[in-house]
């Protein structure tokens, strides 16, 4: 029982990854830290090893399952594909119709976060400061990035891939984000939209190689820098905030694939000077209420799960 208790529990968590990976600027890799896998997680990414993959060139199929954590894994896959399918259109529409609310949310969400993973870290000293300043600062630094425009090239695909890739089990960072930037967002979407096959297996292909090699970078860190690496990990969760400010003015605009005026830079902006510059309401009390939401979910997330694996 416990262990069905356990893989429904990740099974949650998985859902809670696959609604933040909806959202642009926001990280799985966060939400993983703050539900407390995202050890396990790297664990079961880098248990694929040379070794493991020959049990099924020997058709070892349950061997295989067991050695790659597969209960774990699929549990989670199944909740991110099953918050993908099932809240894209809610959150796009959220997106789109009540930003404020939505982004309050998730600065409310990350917030907490951040500090109650820095509040596990039991010896503090110079080197854990120094790497949630640095943490910050790189945050900080990637949200301000301005899009580039980069090479149309095959292996420029691969390359990005395996970036985004890194970016997405890096708690703060954003994986769709970093695409956006180096310009491979709308011609990866476009890909998916013309089924360009070749594209698509390239661009997973580079994902492939950068999450087996950057999780093991990642796992070598926590060994041997834990407190350091945490403070890091965390530090990029305090800087992501400066992407999900609740609000903002657009700079400039793109026109997507299909025609669409979409933003493409934007900046913030404090509440008082939304009306006047926006020509909208802050809705601070909305604001307020979704970023306490968001602190609320954290907190009872914790008190569950605590709960059920007892």
């Amino acid at each position: 029982m416990n262990s069905i208790k356990k893989y429904a529990l990740t099974y949650l968590k998985g859902m809670a990854m696959g609604a933040a990976d909806i959202v642009p600027g926001v990280s799985g890799g966060s939400i993983a830290l703050i539900a407390g896998i995202y050890q396990e997680l790297l664990n079961s990414i880098n248990s694929f090893s040379l070794e493991n993959l020959k049990l099924l060139g020997k058709f070892e199929v349950k061997s295989f399952y067991k050695a790659v954590n597969g209960s774990f894994l699929l549990s989670l896959l199944l909740g991110i594909l099953t918050s993908i399918f099932a809240l894209s259109n809610l959150i796009t529409y959220l997106m789109s119709d009540h930003p404020i609310p939505l982004w309050s949310f998730f600065t409310g969400l990350i917030l907490i976060s951040a500090f109650l993973i820095l509040k596990e870290i039991k010896r503090w000293h110079l080197g854990v400061i120094l790497a949630v300043l640095i943490g910050t600062g790189i945050a900080y630094w990637v949200t301000n990035l301005p899009p580039t425009t980069t090479p149309n090239a095959i292996w420029f695909t691969f390359v990005s891939g395996a970036i985004a890739i890194c970016a997405m089990i890096l708690p703060g960072i954003s994986g769709s984000f970093i695409l956006l930037i180096m310009g491979q967002y709308e011609p990866i979407l476009q890909a998916v939209n013309e089924r360009n096959f070749l594209k698509l297996f390239v661009f997973a292909a580079g994902c492939a190689v950068g999450i087996l090699s950057f999780s093991r970078v990642v796992s070598w860190l926590l060994r041997k820098y834990h407190s350091a690496t945490i403070g890091l990990l965390s530090g990029f969760m305090l800087g992501s905030v400066n992407e999900l400010w609740p609000w903002k003015i657009v700079t400039a605009w793109r026109t997507s694939s299909d025609g669409e005026q979409k933003p493409f830079l934007d900046e913030n902006i404090l509440p008082g000077d939304y009306l006047e510059l926006v020509g909208k309401e802050p809705l601070i009390l909305s604001a307020f209420l979704a970023f306490a939401f968001g602190i609320f979910l954290v907190l009872f997330i914790e008190w569950l799960a605590a709960k059920l694996l007892k």
